[in-house]
Formats: structure tokens, C-alpha cells, sequence
């Protein structure tokens, strides 16, 4: 009864053509140069619940991995994923069919699940596939819930859905392989950096912790999303270098000499020159990481010598957490130091090898890098 007493709240007249027009080319022009797959969905979702007078709009995608129709945009509600072949998104996915329907709870196809998990009442739905160029279906447009007197949708409404996802469709598939690649290029970064780590003897997954200390320590600086983001692509890569320096240095048992540590010190020499050829920003940044990330605050680093802030600021937060990483885990040359040791250091190395403010960020999101620590465990 509150669900019908909201909706009357919010009941709206049909929208003239001019003003279907207007959300339209409003919509597109936001999408069509858009690159960012969240936004696009976002877009979407907005101009179909606009366009067609739906209290909710939600894009389903497809992923033929897991099987799953997933959304991360859903007016009202978070996340939400479900099977494939489930409730009118399923339907329509696997018959390539769009639906309409008056009333959701008397049909049998209904899959009540999502209500329950969000407290809303689905009543009236209208759901079409969204197709890519080679017309397989890639995602579900689902519209819930007409607000105007009737409260139910119609096939003007559907036409004008199919209008706006056929529109749209394009800049959303582009983004999905956009997407595509970013992940494929974290990962071989990611296989790079563990080529590096592999041949001396840093294990599992100190990569991915540096990786994610460094972006948490990004952010704690006051740094944007999207800075924070690349120290995290970029970081796995500041011990490319090893791959140069032979076995009988790296995995020496024993205390190196000072002719064996002088060829150590080059991996940081050669993983800046192996990267900083690439005209990519990610290549630049971990050009400068792999560089740098041996340098101390007071100067008594290597391989230049840079003192304080000298050293760029990619450098000394990949420095701090790789340290952390390395005192912090256990090595097959060593157990890990309790975290209580490890504060201990940093705050008497606090203006001697790290960066000060650095070392205060830290200890001020020292909970999250725990978590962190934890979820990536070897």
C-alpha cells in the first residue's frame, strides 16, 4: 500500500515529442564522447527513466564468464548481480525478446529476488536486450514501474527505449572493450612486476599489496582517484629492473659485497631505462617509481642521491610500501616482523629514509593497510 501511495505522489503526464527529443539528443551528446563505462550506464539508466516516465531504470549486463546479469547502476540500489537466465532480464536475455507487463507478481517469469533484497515493489515492467554491432545481446534495459495514471507501460514507450538503447548501444560497447583492455594491461603489468620479484625473493603477492598500500597512501595525501589509480597501475613494476641482475646476486644467502650490491643498486638504472621509452603515462610513471624508489629522505639513497622532495612523490610512497610489505610478510629468509616493530621503525626513520608526512599518513590509515594486508595474504 506505501509503494501505490509513493507512486501517486509522483505521477506525471506523457511527455510531448519536442520534450522526447530534447532528453534524447541531451543524453546522447553527454554519451557519445563518453569513455568511462559507469558513466555511460549512468547516462542510460537516466534517459530511459526520463524518456519513458519510469520510476526506475536499471542496465543489466552480460557476463559470459560467470553467467550473470550484473549491474553497477540501479536507481535506488547498489550493486546487484544475478543468474543469467533469471526473473523478465533473464527471459528476455536468452529469447532475445523484449517484454511488457502490467502487473510483475502475477507473472510466473517474475523474479521477486531483487525486491527482497532492496525493500521496492515491482509492479509494471518493460525490459529489451541491448544488442552489440555483430547483434548478439551484451545487457537487459529494464524500466520499472510507469508513473502516470495508468501506471503501466506501452509499445510507444518501448520503441522509444529500443530507440534510446540502439543510440547508445555503440558507446557502450566501445567502453566495455575499453574496459577490456585497462584490465588486460593491469594484468600484464602486474605479471611483469612478479617477473621482477620472482627472481629474487619476493613471493606471492607483494605486487599487488604494494600496489594497493600505495594508492590507499595516495589518497590519505589528498592526491585525486584518479593519481591514486595510476601509482597503483604503475607501482608493481619498481623492481622490473632484477630481470638484468644475475642469480648469484639476487638469491645470494648470504651478506652481498660491495661490487655485488653496486650491481644490485643498477636494477633501479635499468627498470627506469626499459620504461621510460614508452610515450604512456602508466610506462612514465612506473619509469620514474622503478627509478626512485631506493632514494631517501636525507639524501643517503640510491642510485642519484636525491634528498627529500627531490624524490619524486610516486617514489617515496612506492619506497614506504614496499618496505612495510617487505618487513611486514614472511620471507623464506625471514619471518615477518610484528606490525608494533614495523611502526616502531617508521617513526624513527620519520624524516630519515621516509618522507615525514608520508610516515603520518600512514600511521593515520595504518587500519586499512591491515585490511589490505589481510585480503591479499600469500
Amino acid at each position: 500500500m506505501h509503494e501505490l501511495q509513493d507512486l501517486e505522489v509522483k505521477l506525471k503526464k506523457d511527455l510531448a515529442p519536442e520534450q522526447m527529443l530534447r532528453i534524447i539528443f541531451h543524453y546522447i551528446s553527454l554519451i557519445a564522447p563518453e569513455k568511462d563505462l559507469d558513466r555511460i550506464l549512468l547516462y542510460m539508466a537516466d534517459m530511459g527513466r526520463e524518456l519513458i516516465l519510469a520510476d526506475r531504470c536499471t542496465l543489466w549486463l552480460h557476463d559470459k564468464e560467470t553467467h550473470q546479469l550484473w549491474t553497477k547502476v540501479a536507481h535506488g540500489v547498489k550493486a546487484l548481480t544475478m543468474p543469467e537466465e533469471a526473473g523478465f532480464a533473464g527471459y528476455a536475455l536468452k529469447n532475445n525478446k523484449s517484454i511488457l507487463i502490467e502487473d510483475a507478481y502475477q507473472d510466473a517469469r517474475f523474479n521477486p529476488e531483487v525486491d527482497l533484497q532492496t525493500g521496492y515493489h515491482t509492479k509494471s515492467v518493460l525490459v529489451i536486450p541491448i544488442q552489440n554491432q555483430h547483434g548478439e545481446n551484451m545487457g537487459i534495459f529494464q524500466a520499472i514501474n510507469k508513473l502516470t495514471t495508468e501506471g503501466v507501460f506501452n509499445y510507444q514507450d518501448m520503441h522509444l527505449l529500443t530507440l534510446a538503447a540502439s543510440y547508445s548501444g555503440k558507446a557502450l560497447e566501445s567502453a566495455m572493450l575499453n574496459q577490456e583492455i585497462e584490465q588486460t594491461q593491469k594484468e600484464i603489468i602486474y605479471l611483469m612486476g612478479e617477473i621482477g620479484e620472482s627472481r629474487s625473493k619476493e613471493t606471492g603477492n607483494h605486487v599487488k599489496r604494494v600496489a594497493e598500500y600505495s594508492k590507499i597512501l595516495a589518497l590519505r595525501l589528498g592526491m585525486s582517484p584518479a593519481e591514486a589509480e595510476l601509482i597503483k597501475i604503475s607501482s608493481p613494476m619498481h623492481d622490473i629492473g632484477k630481470v638484468a641482475i644475475p642469480d648469484a646476486i639476487l638469491k645470494k644467502p648470504g651478506k652481498l659485497t660491495d661490487q655485488e650490491f653496486t650491481e644490485m643498486q643498477a636494477h633501479t638504472i635499468i627498470g627506469n631505462q626499459l620504461l621510460k621509452k614508452s610515450n604512456r603515462q602508466i610506462l612514465q610513471s612506473a619509469a620514474i617509481i622503478a627509478h626512485q624508489h631506493h632514494e631517501k629522505w636525507n639524501g643517503t639513497g640510491y642510485p642519484q642521491g636525491l634528498k627529500g622532495e627531490e624524490i619524486h612523490i610516486y617514489g617515496r610512497i612506492t619506497a614506504l610500501a614496499d618496505v612495510f610489505d617487505a618487513l611486514a610478510s614472511d620471507r623464506c629468509y625471514k619471518q615477518a616482523w610484528e606490525i608494533d616493530r614495523v611502526i616502531n621503525l617508521f617513526k624513527e626513520e620519520r624524516g630519515v629514509q621516509f618522507d615525514p608526512h608520508l610516515v603520518d599518513a600512514f600511521l593515520n590509515c595504518l587500519e586499512e593497510i591491515l585490511a589490505l594486508k589481510e585480503q591479499y595474504a600469500d
